[in-house]
């Protein structure tokens, strides 16, 4: 069966890092474009950051472009949230996700076109 595990969370304080991981199990990982999401508390799951099969394209929330870095290692089968410059309202839990991708440089931002999540990580940023 397919997993998705996130691993890298915790308690930091603002302006701090952390580096989010997410190892993928019993799916082809090269074969799906991979996102990050994040729920607050009483707010709804919101887009993060999406990279295609290769890698090679990237996208971002405006609420973390420049400060946040998705990457993945194909060989490893996992994903990586590079979380720099945290602030308080960064404070989620934050979930990787897996869309299956025709086209390598595809990338796909709803969480309705998912089909596989991890359980979540969460993240505090203190003040």
């Amino acid at each position: 069966q397919v997993q998705l595990v996130e691993s890298g969370g915790g308690l930091v304080q603002a302006g701090g890092s952390l580096r989010l991981s997410c190892a993928a199990s019993g799916l082809t990982f090269s074969n799906y474009a991979m996102d990050w999401f994040r729920q607050a508390p009483g707010k709804e799951r919101e887009f993060v950051a999406a990279t295609s099969r290769s890698g090679a394209n990237t996208y971002y929330a405006d609420s973390v472009r420049g400060r946040f870095t998705i990457s993945r290692d194909n060989a490893k089968n996992t994903v990586y949230l590079q979380m720099n410059s945290l602030k308080p309202e960064d404070t989620a839990v934050y979930y990787c996700a897996a869309v299956l991708a025709f086209y390598s440089g595809d990338v796909n931002t709803s969480p309705a076109a998912m089909k596989y999540w991890g359980k979540g990580v969460l993240v505090t940023v203190s003040s």
